[in-house]
């Protein structure tokens, strides 16, 4: 049995970088057996496609080609004419996405109920085209990866104790099929493939791209043999189909060339594309390490006009959460979501850290001629937040989460509207208040959604696509 669901799956497009008025751009291709799908065809030529990787029968394709930055383009790939709107010079749509998927059994979903919102996302499309498709983490939810072999079938619970270098290479395996089976399912889907085909799309990853609370799981677990195995074969998969790239091939927009940590920041004219990598060189203590901090210190000294969006892939700011872990700690049948709490920046073992990057965000913001807005998503919910950065300045922080992750109960979100009407301020002198969308009475919307950025002359504002209240009215930032 193939472990595709079709023998061809893609193209996926992959936005490597913008340079010299041009979009470098990857297409990502996935096939039964070794025989080298269609070329992709530009009016310059065919540029063949080149196997990245070999997994389970299923052949790893990608080509990278050139379209213009500045006007619309297409390309033509298997007999089909696939129209870009590329101008990134002027008025422009992005989409911002993230939690495509849930933690149990989401391979077993019904399609249509599962990718409705991706087909109301093409249906925005087809009204006014995106230029590209922010994915803001937890693209994949690969927490059921580990079921199935003896290794790591009760880890992180359980340790085996002293794997031999054979059961952990036969763990790497079994690995390798289940991420590969989840990403072929995901992009296999129709919404998600046709509008993967026709929009340059930028990835982050988040925890369930790995697994569940990576990074914020006790040292024992992750640095395991099993653990550094599941991280090793989740990194890979990582750069593979939501990079359409293998290690000493990152695009240059990644800070790092060797992959440390997997940051990437995309430039274009008034435009600036941020996303730190919070996976890589987290722990229980960290959120970012010395490569992270490096990136965003030479970001926050590099001359900037126009707008930043920073892509964290949990939200910058938000409630008084160190309230609820504190609560959880005393109460030991809560423990087991301490995890959840300690990912975030708000967490009590991330204090310190999390004023180090509101400071930087802040002066940021202060820089002449340049503004910046933070975006998430990590909590399947919609929400926003506003911090008073002094001279007349905001940060916002848009959150939007999740695309098919289905909305916790509304319960929840009246827990999390009554910690933000607390206030937080972690910065004395800036402080934050979590405010509700435009048109929504409550602070926290128990919708499936996604957000769009538009820029029309120099003006950027958001709105919200909510699956039961429909599109919010516009939010200037």
């Amino acid at each position: 049995m193939s472990p595709l669901p079709a023998p061809v799956i893609g193209p996926i497009l992959i936005l490597d970088d913008v340079a010299g008025g041009r979009m470098r751009l990857s297409a990502l291709v996935l096939s039964e057996g070794a025989a080298p799908p269609p070329p992709v065809e530009l009016e310059t030529g065919a540029v063949a496609l080149q196997a990245l990787a070999a997994w389970d029968g299923v052949t790893v394709w990608r080509a990278r080609f050139d379209r213009p930055a500045d006007r619309p383009s297409s390309y033509r790939w298997n007999g089909t004419d696939h129209a870009l709107q590329g101008d990134l010079t002027g008025d422009l749509r992005l989409a911002y996405v993230s939690c495509n998927g849930e933690e149990v059994g989401d391979l077993d979903r019904e399609g249509s109920e599962r990718n409705a919102m991706w087909a109301r996302l093409c249906e925005a499309h087809r009204r006014r085209p995106l230029s590209l498709l922010l994915h803001g983490g937890d693209q994949v939810y690969a927490d059921e990866a580990t079921e199935g072999h003896e290794l790591s079938h009760d880890w992180p619970a359980r340790l085996p104790a002293d794997p031999s270098a054979a059961a952990l290479a036969g763990l790497r395996r079994h690995l390798r099929a289940r991420f590969l089976a989840r990403y072929a399912a995901l992009y296999a889907a129709p919404e998600f493939a046709w509008l993967a085909a026709r929009v340059p799309s930028l990835m982050q990853w988040d925890d369930h791209d790995i697994c569940d609370g990576w990074g914020s799981l006790r040292r024992s677990r992750t640095y395991s043999p099993v653990g550094q195995t599941l991280f090793a074969v989740a990194r890979e998969s990582f750069l593979l189909f939501q990079q359409a790239a293998v290690d000493g091939d990152l695009p240059a927009r990644f800070a790092d060339p060797a992959g440390l940590h997997l940051g990437w920041a995309v430039h274009a004219p008034g435009l600036r594309l941020l996303a730190p990598d919070l996976r890589s060189e987290r722990t229980r203590r960290q959120i970012l390490g010395p490569g992270g901090w490096a990136m965003m210190e030479a970001e926050a000294a590099r001359p900037a006009e126009g707008h930043s969006f920073l892509m964290s892939s949990v939200p910058l700011l938000g409630p008084r959460l160190s309230l609820l872990e504190a609560l959880m700690v005393a109460i030991p049948r809560m423990q087991r979501y301490e995890d959840d709490l300690r990912d975030q920046w708000q967490s009590r073992a991330h204090r310190d850290e999390w004023r180090r990057m509101l400071r930087l965000v802040r002066d940021l913001a202060r820089t002449d001629g340049h503004d910046i807005t933070a975006v998430s998503g990590e909590i399947h919910l919609a929400t926003r937040a506003v911090m008073d950065l002094g001279q007349g300045l905001v940060l916002n922080q848009l959150v939007a989460s999740g695309i098919s992750h289905r909305a916790p109960p509304r319960a929840w979100a009246r827990v999390l509207g009554a910690l933000a009407a607390l206030g937080e301020d972690p910065l004395p002198e800036n402080p934050i208040r979590v405010a509700r969308l435009p048109g929504q009475r409550s602070r926290y919307i128990a919708e499936r959604n996604y957000l769009l950025l538009e820029r029309e002359g120099d003006a950027w504002q958001a709105r919200w696509e909510l699956e039961a209240s429909g599109l919010t009215p516009p939010l200037a930032l």
